[in-house]
């Protein structure tokens, strides 16, 4: 069973601390859930616009969530900063997670709405053929 928890597609989200944080220390909060249609992810994205975040696929079926903020709060010259909890100055995160075989790269929609980035990764219910491949033997090359 743990081999299940870590393997195959949460072995980038669990062994990949790195690429939680982006170069502000950030961290993206996200939930996944799957249905039987679709796998779901909840990102947590406060203050960015749809502007500010990229969704990738790459060839190995890994999903990139990046958030780039180039905003700086402007307080003038005379303003001093006694505590500074939440993110100043340029702020980004990124994320990135293996996606399982059976998803429909071309048919993955995102949406940002209120802080919270939603994107939605439907499953390919076609029936995969077999990567089992019976060779041949002969008694001769």
């Amino acid at each position: 069973m743990a081999n299940d928890l870590f393997g195959y597609p949460l072995r980038r989200f669990f062994w990949s601390p790195a690429v939680f944080r982006g170069p502000s220390g950030t961290i993206a909060l996200m939930d996944w859930l799957e249905t039987s249609n679709a796998h779901i992810f909840k990102v947590d994205v406060p203050g960015f616009s749809k502007d500010e975040i990229t969704v990738q696929v790459n060839e190995a079926n890994v999903l990139h969530i990046q958030g780039t903020s180039g905003k700086e709060e402007a307080h003038g010259k005379d303003a001093i900063w006694h505590l500074a909890e939440r993110q100043t100055g340029k702020r980004g995160f990124s994320r990135e997670l293996e996606l399982p075989e059976n998803v429909k790269l071309d048919k993955i929609k995102a949406q940002v709405e209120d802080g919270l980035l939603t994107i939605v990764v439907p499953k390919d219910t076609a029936p995969r053929p077999s990567k089992v491949r019976n060779i041949n033997i002969t008694s001769k090359l």
